[in-house]
């Protein structure tokens, strides 16, 4: 049993940065904590955060990282939905 959601780690508190390989041009992609998506610089392949994935399925994703911090993330989610539907 966990005190806290594993996977929460990455998300609360500072950003963090992480460094993902594009699958589509093999560029280092710079990737923050509280990214959802960011485009290859490289070729334009949308690379996704995989931590913030969770947020938009658990349950207790709200409790896990604050309403406050799960009412911005999901509004993210919402405008970077809307943005890949008008390309």
């Amino acid at each position: 049993m966990f005190n806290r959601c594993p996977g929460s780690a990455g998300i609360s508190g500072a950003p963090n940065l992480k460094e993902k390989i594009c699958p589509d041009c093999g560029t280092v992609v710079e990737v923050f904590s509280n990214d959802a998506q960011v485009p290859c610089e490289g070729c334009g392949f949308i690379v996704y955060n995989d931590v913030l994935s969770c947020l938009k399925w658990c349950k207790a994703a709200k409790e896990c990282v604050g309403e406050e911090m799960y009412n911005q993330y999901m509004k993210r989610f919402e405008e970077e939905n809307q943005e890949s539907q008008n390309l």
